[in-house]
């Protein structure tokens, strides 16, 4: 009787994202077991003007552990409540995507878009140099700048909606799309030329000028993006030859459906919804520029004021009543455009976060709806289908978040950091910085928050770096390059699992892809970390 092997040949399938989770919560709440409680005793203080709880020095002390066990259970309702903000604000931008992705205006706009690039294709030196590339190449320095600068992050989900179809319209995958928004997102932070909630903090909590060897990280900024950029583009020429071997490819189906189904014939029209609409938003934009003459804008440490909304309130008028002579679908494309314009006005002029940042975009589907005469039950009706679309990105930003809660609880984070900061005595300089990285990069995992990161770390980090002649800002560098590169990989991260959610990404076919990245990019860090122990540099 023959042996029926069809059991050994059978493929393994991958565990679901939500298993996967699921087992860090596990091992998470198994570490609280072995790992003793402690704690830092922490103070208030002021941090280039904002107040910020750090740890005061030499205060760790071992507390009674506390053990995680049936936690692992509520842990998943504190994750829900803690990112309640990320949580609610996919929410709002599915839902204000998906009216607008009904009323064709991304399409649109896609099209023109294509249309534009096949006319470039004439120009010699762009058809040499390559056409796709050059535009890819200025998209992803586009939002590295933004990473490194202000920071963005949270922000780069609303944009993944946008940049997945085009990338997949142009005949790359979906991971092309999240790549160069939120990845080109995070070299930036990465680099953190003047990021003020890594490297604004981190100085300030080092006692060091604000923003201060900013020429060396440039340097690092541009080697960082050459690698990233040059990465992405040999991805991209393979996937465009061979587009099935993208790990993806089945998954994209869901976004080639969708463009199938929006590929019927676009009429385009005018409606007087739309006119109307434009009139009450050149009205509102005149009111808010006679309240608002003159914003100042924020970079770093660098401010300028500049009569932002006059400005933008008659470039409204002019661009609106063009774009509806064409059509109201360029008419929304507008409105799309000058919501981003507001969102980085809003984040570098008046601090917004994600409930500003959400409300911008749920007002930009809800004007896309009325301009093309939708029905007030028809708006809800799609926000509704918006959502439940991308409900599943949501639920696992929340789940991913009971991982923290579990080592917090488990009053283990500090011992592990109080461990690894003491495991750097009696080393070079070079292994200490190293070592420095590598223990930065391993917190990472656990407090993916640079912000909160740098309050927890460097107090112990800079001080330490004194007792054994390392410079600080060599230290302040060996946290941004920890907290910024396994952003794109960690678990832990809600930004990353809400983009990968919203692209329809699983993560381990994600980690998988990016693994390589990872691992050049890490090995970067510590090469780029070596000059600033062994060379004098401006600011070190």
């Amino acid at each position: 009787m023959p042996l029926n092997l069809s059991f050994m040949t059978k493929k393994r399938k991958f565990p679901h994202t939500y298993v996967i989770i699921f087992y860090l919560i596990l091992l998470s709440a198994a570490l609280t077991w072995i790992v003793p409680g402690g704690y830092y005793h922490r103070e208030t203080i002021e941090v280039n003007g904002t107040p910020r709880e750090v740890v005061t020095e030499d205060s760790f002390t071992y507390s009674e552990s506390q053990p995680q066990t049936w936690q692992i259970f509520s842990a998943f309702f504190d994750g829900f409540v803690d990112r309640a903000d990320i949580i609610v604000f996919i929410l709002m931008i599915g839902g204000a995507f998906w009216i607008m992705n009904e009323s064709k205006a991304i399409d649109v706009g896609i099209m023109a878009f294509l249309r534009k690039a096949e006319a470039l294709n004439k120009v010699r030196t762009f058809r040499r140099l390559g056409t796709d590339n050059i535009i890819m190449t200025m998209i992803i320095l586009l939002f590295s700048i933004f990473g490194a600068t202000f920071g963005m992050s949270e922000e780069t989900i609303a944009f993944v909606i946008i940049f997945v179809p085009l990338s997949i319209k142009m005949g790359y995958d979906s991971i092309v799309g999240l790549y160069i928004c939120y990845v080109a997102a995070a070299l930036g932070f990465a680099g953190a030329l003047l990021n003020p909630f890594t490297i604004g903090i981190a100085q300030g909590l080092s006692h060091l000028p604000l923003f201060s060897g900013i020429e060396y990280r440039f340097f690092c900024w541009i080697v960082i993006n050459i690698v990233g950029i040059a990465f992405i583009l040999r991805y991209m020429h393979r996937i465009k030859k061979h587009p099935k071997r993208s790990l993806v490819y089945e998954n994209d189906a869901y976004w080639r459906q969708r463009q199938q189904e929006s590929s019927d014939a676009i009429t385009y029209h005018r409606p007087l919804s739309a006119i109307i609409i434009f009139i009450a938003l050149s009205a509102i934009g005149s009111v808010v520029a006679f309240a608002y003459p003159f914003t100042t804008l924020t970079v770093g440490n660098a401010s300028v004021t500049w009569p932002v909304f006059p400005v933008l309130a008659i470039a409204f008028v002019i661009s609106g009543w063009f774009s509806l002579k064409k059509s109201v679908h360029f008419f929304i494309l507008d409105l799309l455009s000058f919501t981003i314009i507001l969102l980085i006005v809003g984040v570098m002029g008046y601090g917004w976060y994600v409930m500003e940042i959400a409300t911008l975009f749920m007002a930009l589907g809800i004007l896309s709806g009325i301009s093309m005469n939708y029905s007030p039950n028809r708006i809800t009706s799609l926000f509704l289908e918006g959502v439940k679309d991308i409900t599943s990105a949501a639920l696992v930003v929340g789940l991913a978040g009971g991982i923290i809660v579990i080592l917090q609880n488990g009053q283990i984070i500090d011992t592990l950091l109080h461990r690894m900061s003491g495991a750097m005595a009696d080393m070079g300089n070079i292994a200490t910085v190293g070592t420095m990285y590598l223990i930065q990069t391993g917190i990472n995992v656990f407090i993916p928050s640079g912000s909160a990161k740098a309050a927890l770390t460097m107090p112990i980090m800079s001080q330490f770096s004194d007792l054994i002649g390392l410079s600080r800002q060599a230290t302040v560098m060996a946290f941004q390059f920890g907290d910024g590169f396994t952003n794109m990989i960690t678990p832990t991260s809600g930004v990353l699992i809400g983009a990968l959610g919203v692209a329809k990404i699983p993560f381990d076919k994600w980690v998988r892809w990016i693994t390589p990245l990872m691992i050049i990019l890490i090995i970067l860090g510590f090469l780029l970390l070596i000059p600033t122990v062994t060379m004098e540099l401006n600011g070190f």
